[in-house]
């Protein structure tokens, strides 16, 4: 679990053709240009700050990412935001808000 406004280096990558339309694990339908982002625990409606390139506030609505080395999967309007679409994978900072 991440402490509320403590900040962490993850590896992270993002998700969207293919899953569009589809529930997500909370129950919503997923949107890919949503900012909403994959956790494997924290809890639904968490909203969490992530930096790349430019800088994005999130909310979790999902569960993973499937990869034991990543720590967050975004949607790819929230990857779109900060700049991660085109590297595909990226280290980036996040910052749990609430």
């Amino acid at each position: 679990m991440i402490p509320i406004l403590t900040t962490l280096s993850v590896i992270s990558s993002w998700y969207g053709p293919g899953f569009h339309g589809n529930l997500t694990a909370n129950g919503e339908r997923f949107n890919q240009q949503s900012l909403t982002a994959a956790h494997k625990t924290l809890p639904f409606g968490t909203r969490l700050k992530v930096c790349f390139q430019r800088c994005a506030i999130v909310r979790v609505n999902d569960r993973g990412p499937y990869y034991s080395n990543r720590g967050l999967d975004l949607s790819k309007g929230a990857a779109d935001t900060i700049g991660l679409t085109d590297s595909g994978v990226g280290r980036i900072k996040v910052t749990r808000l609430n």
